[in-house]
């Protein structure tokens, strides 16, 4: 006769990503398969109105149009994608101790932490799309070095636009003064490569569009987060006050999106956690893997869905094999 002893599960963190990790048919095998996803997924369509039947066609389209990478259609579908997955990982039964996103992942977060409703942020998103769509040609430019090494090229146009982990960063900046550090970069043998994002974020050249969408900031309630929610801009937990202002939401855009050290700061806190990244591809996951905790053995990482669309097939797969993972590490272990 056996008997289950039961185990504390270890702590749960949902990690949501932003713009460059958005890529053809993004989780699109889940649509119509996972009911919670599906619903989540109409939801937010219905809310974009008369641009939601063309973003849908946009999402499930086999190729990728020209516009896609374009802050009119990358920031709409990355926040109802990652949105859609977190509110389907927690249907599953988690309880993640917390939330963490990268830039428009971070949005993502604070809907499902109910800092804003899904309504208002859809409100939001449409008005970045019109703001940011109008700002100077740019991009951005993922580097494999320090902040150190790439001092000298931040200047004339150039700027931090993230940490990803010690030794990669992402550079925005408009076109013309990015191709150049990119070609500074690479003469002197640094990798660096463009990221699919064809305006400037994190970086001084949005903020003439971060100003024009501050009233839409101002306009919706903003709560205190209901679970516990980490910023890559403050490098901490959010403050209740923080959470309820507009100017911080409305900045973030124009802001250096500082991912390693506020996951850091997390593991500490939370010691050996599974980081469930909630969102489409594997990047947040690669940048888990490379955290010390995570290296040394302590806590795991599991992303939901294959590192770019492979076939609906492996969505669901990925999916399933993520759920039973989830599920069995707060299942009794049987014992004699």
């Amino acid at each position: 006769m056996s008997t289950a002893t039961a185990r504390s599960a270890p702590p749960v963190v949902l990690l949501f990503p932003g713009q460059g990790a958005q890529h053809p048919r993004m989780a699109a095998g889940l649509y119509r398969h996972e009911p919670v996803f599906t619903a989540w997924m109409d939801r937010a369509f219905e809310l974009f109105g008369a641009d939601g039947s063309w973003l849908r066609a946009e999402w499930l389209a086999p190729e990728p149009s020209p516009m896609y990478h374009d802050v009119s259609v990358a920031q709409p579908l990355l926040y109802a994608v990652n949105h859609a997955l977190g509110r389907m990982v927690l249907d599953w039964g988690v309880r993640p101790v917390a939330l963490l996103g990268h830039s428009v992942g971070e949005m993502a977060a604070a809907t499902l932490a109910g800092v804003l409703e899904l309504a208002d942020g859809i409100g939001l998103m449409t008005d970045r799309v019109a703001e940011f769509a109008a700002t100077p040609p740019g991009g951005m430019l993922a580097v494999s070095a320090s902040v150190e090494e790439v001092a000298d090229v931040l200047r004339a146009g150039v700027h931090l636009a993230a940490v990803n982990a010690p030794r990669q960063l992402l550079l925005a900046g408009e076109r013309e003064p990015l191709d150049r550090a990119a070609r500074a970069l690479t003469e002197r043998e640094v990798v660096c490569r463009d990221v699919f994002a064809r305006q400037a974020f994190h970086s001084p050249v949005v903020e003439q569009a971060v100003a024009a969408t501050l009233p839409g900031w101002r306009a919706v309630r903003l709560r205190e987060p209901r679970l516990k929610l980490y910023s890559a801009y403050t490098q901490g937990v959010l403050s209740a006050e923080t959470a309820r202002d507009p100017v911080f939401w409305a900045r973030q855009a124009a802001e250096t999106v500082y991912f390693a050290p506020t996951l850091t700061a997390l593991l500490a806190e939370h010691g050996d956690c599974v980081l469930v990244e909630a969102g489409p591809g594997t990047s947040l996951s690669v940048l888990g893997r490379r955290q010390p905790s995570v290296v040394r053995g302590g806590g795991r990482v599991l992303p939901v869905l294959p590192n770019r669309h492979r076939g609906d097939q492996a969505d669901q797969d990925a999916t399933a094999a993520a759920r039973r993972e989830l599920l069995a590490l707060s299942s009794p272990i049987p014992t004699a």
